[in-house]
């Protein structure tokens, strides 16, 4: 071999090697050497298996692959048979085999690392996007079935109700009514907050508070629904302060008991808290079926139900645990569960222990049962739908309001002038016909009052940017259906405590 071509070759970069037609090493490069680690004195004679197997208990090599022949190049054959090396630098090398008319062969080992993990990111998009796919077919077949039962029940119960004579067997329909459109509101809360985790829009304010005041909102939550199972709920209360996003762990911690509730037919729900070290052990335990070990992990996956035997009948989605899961990791509080089957499941989140004199103050409840706060206020009702009005009309009132519209959007100074009351506050819908915003007509209603007041946006689009546009001009947003008691303690702190309202979602 000439001077220069032996330069050539000792300076390629590229690893090279020549066989001999007996399937053994002729001739290489010191990058062939570097690649197996071997010095180039001890290549000499020997055939492809003999170095790989030696570059592989070295390590230089910590794996190849090799057409049809696994992890070794098919034996007397001349090369290394187009196989993969994979250097224990991280580098994946191809080697390119080239017949030579005596017999022999030439391989050329090419660096092909970026163009595998192309591949493998590839692979791995691929994957993921079946699997969005079939989340997304799992989601679709979840929500027609159960948003279409506590639907079709609803329309039964109108028409029972429009048809009953009796004012008892009314108040029936009534009160199924009720839980047919609760149902539907739980279930599109869900797909809401798993929307809002799959955006990540959903940040973490994290502050020190009393568990007490969580605890005492779980109890007012969830005692009705309780009761009427005949479940014994027992909530106990806790002196100490944590550390963590208030509203994010009750929505955790009322995810937890609700499922608690849904899945125990007989017995108690327990809610607890047990100081460990730092943190505060917060435990929801139940006594009802159990789940299996190897459930355990899948419960938390979207839609995920342990049977169709289970789910009959409680109209959930499979989102609760693992909105629950999600929210947690998010707050970086561990989340896990002990279980049996027949004897019941606790789950536990474990939180910071904070100090109790950096908690801010108790937070006042306002509940539903609570009467007069309303009482001599007037209230300005912006809505299109005409039903929807009116049901809100008829709440407000019961809640001792004064009451008034409008119904000519497109006139507003002539409205407002003849309102016969100026309204105390103003609750409107953020999409008027008409493409008439509410916001921009609760600013020109503002303009024309002696007073301005303050007003609250509901609205049934749930786009992040729709409610961050709405939050960035001042007002809270509740997205529709709107739950009345919710709306009324909005209400209070608007006309009351003002600096309460940035705590509602």
């Amino acid at each position: 071999m000439a001077a220069t071509e032996a330069d050539a070759l000792r300076h390629l970069q590229q690893g090279l090697a020549i066989w001999s037609p007996e399937g053994c090493l002729a001739s290489c490069n010191p990058a062939f050497a570097d690649v197996l680690g071997l010095a180039a004195s001890t290549l000499i004679g020997r055939p492809a298996a003999a170095l790989i197997e030696q570059a592989q208990r070295q390590g230089s090599l910590i794996g190849c692959e090799f057409p049809d022949h696994g992890a070794t190049p098919a034996g007397g054959s001349a090369g290394v048979g187009g196989g993969l090396f994979i250097c224990s630098d991280g580098r994946i090398l191809a080697a390119v085999d080239s017949p030579l008319p005596d017999g022999g062969a030439v391989s050329l080992l090419i660096d092909v690392t970026e163009t595998r993990r192309n591949l493998q990111a590839l692979a791995q998009a691929r994957d993921a996007a079946a699997a969005a796919d079939q989340s997304k077919s799992r989601f679709l077949r979840a929500a027609n079935h159960d948003l279409r039962q506590p639907l079709a029940s609803l329309k039964i119960l109108i028409y029972s109700c429009l048809l009953a004579e009796d004012e008892k067997e009314r108040a029936q329909a009534l009160h199924a009514m009720e839980v047919s459109v609760s149902i539907m509101e739980d279930l599109l809360g869900a797909l809401l907050n798993i929307g809002q985790l799959d955006a990540g829009k959903i940040e973490p304010a994290i502050g020190t508070f009393q568990m007490s005041a969580v605890l005492s909102r779980l109890d007012v939550q969830f005692s009705h629904q309780a009761r009427e199972k005949g479940l014994d709920l027992r909530i106990i209360p806790s002196k100490l302060a944590v550390v963590s996003d208030r509203v994010l762990l009750e929505r955790i911690l009322a995810n937890l008991v609700g499922n608690a509730i849904r899945y125990t037919e007989t017995g108690r729900v327990l809610v607890g808290c047990r100081k460990r070290g730092q943190m505060l052990r917060i435990i929801v335990a139940d006594t009802g079926i159990g789940i299996a070990p190897e459930h355990h992990e899948a419960i938390f996956d979207e839609f995920y139900r342990v049977s169709d035997t289970q789910a009959r009948g409680r109209h959930s989605l499979g989102l609760g645990l693992n909105i629950a899961r999600r929210l947690a990791e998010i707050l970086g509080h561990p989340l896990g569960l002990t279980s049996a089957l027949g004897k019941g499941t606790r789950f536990h989140i474990d939180v910071p222990i904070g100090n109790v004199w950096h908690s801010g103050t108790a937070k006042p409840e306002i509940s539903e049962r609570i009467g007069g706060e309303f009482a001599g206020l007037c209230c300005l009702v912006l809505e299109d739908d005409l039903i929807l009005r009116d049901a809100f009309t008829a709440m407000l009132e019961r809640w001792g309001m004064g009451v008034v519209t409008i119904e000519d959007f497109d006139h507003v100074v002539d409205a407002v002038r003849a309102l016969p009351f100026q309204p105390d506050i103003i609750l409107t819908d953020y999409r008027l016909r008409g493409r008439i915003q509410g916001t921009d007509l609760v600013g020109e209603i503002n303009d024309l009052l002696d007073k301005p007041c303050p007003a609250l946006v509901m609205t049934a689009e749930t786009a992040p940017e729709v409610i961050a546009s709405i939050r960035a001009q001042g007002f809270p947003v509740l997205i529709k259906p709107v739950s009345p008691p919710t709306l009324r303690v909005l209400m209070h702190n608007l006309l009351f405590e003002p600096d309460l309202v940035t705590e509602f979602p």
